[in-house]
């Protein structure tokens, strides 16, 4: 009997141009098992199949089905299959600005958190991060992720502050507005505005029904059709409008507007205006 051969490994390793996030890592491994080892950043585990087992700080861990682990910096910790069809893992390494090393220990305590919303947070912007223009959408979903797990490891101090004012909202508005074509990143927003940026979001969507990235996104979409209907072709449009290349902009252009740029633009001539 030909003996079965262990399917082969997936990878997919990048470092993504959002502040606070130093690598994503996709895996599937049936057979490799991590030796102890440490890393000099947070690594915020989601398992997709099968499960993973690992020693951390002495102590045996697990990925149970719908978990998210997160694994402290400068802990060893080690991980191999604990099942025999191996295991499916999307992971993010985050750099200390998003945790602080005052909750190391906490997460050293409790590093498998049973959370179907965080998780849920953790797999879009895992979508966010793949999507090379997506980077706003990513930082916003990241601001989330982290209030959320300073809830779980710090509840008492989890807030990062007072609430925004009720002004915020507006001024975050007319910053995107302005910055239309450059873009601004939620960081640097939150500064201008005086406000935290998950704070900053929440009030957004709050009062406007539509969270930033989505305001921002469609306000591209709609700049970009007048710049359609001008003459402009759809790479020149494309880049006006902050949008990182042209396939980027004909996604979000058909999933708004229900077709593409080139037909966008071609229908202009379609229709002219009668005798008056």
């Amino acid at each position: 009997m030909t003996p079965r051969r262990p399917a082969p490994q997936e990878i997919s390793a990048w470092r993504p141009a959002v502040p606070g996030v130093v690598e994503v890592f996709h895996a599937r491994f049936t057979e490799h098992a991590y030796p102890m080892h440490v890393h000099d950043a947070w690594t915020l585990l989601i398992v997709d199949d099968g499960a993973v087992r690992y020693d951390l700080d002495r102590h045996e861990r697990g990925t149970p089905g719908g978990t998210v682990s997160l694994l402290p910096p400068q802990v060893p910790h080690n991980g191999s299959p604990a099942t025999s069809d191996g295991f499916r893992k999307r992971v993010l390494y985050l750099d200390m600005t998003q945790l602080d090393a005052g909750l190391i220990g906490p997460a050293v305590d409790t590093p498998d958190l049973a959370d179907p919303l965080l998780r849920s947070r953790v797999g879009h912007l895992h979508t966010a991060l793949a999507d090379p223009g997506g980077a706003f959408e990513a930082e916003s979903r990241l601001a989330f992720i982290g209030e959320r797990l300073r809830g779980h490891l710090r509840p008492r101090t989890a807030s990062a502050g007072p609430p925004p004012g009720p002004g915020v909202a507006k001024d975050l508005r007319d910053l995107l507005d302005e910055r239309l074509g450059e873009g601004v990143t939620l960081a640097e927003a939150a500064r201008l505005v005086h406000a935290h940026p998950a704070h900053l979001v929440r009030a957004f969507s709050a009062a406007y029904a539509i969270a930033p990235h989505q305001y921002l996104t469609s306000r591209r979409v709609d700049r970009a059709r007048r710049l359609l209907l001008d003459g402009v072709p759809p790479g020149e449009a494309a880049a006006a409008v902050g949008f990182h290349d042209q396939s980027h902009l004909t996604r979000h252009f058909k999933r708004i507007a229900g077709t593409t740029p080139g037909r966008f633009a071609r229908s202009r001539t379609a229709r002219r205006p009668g005798p008056l």
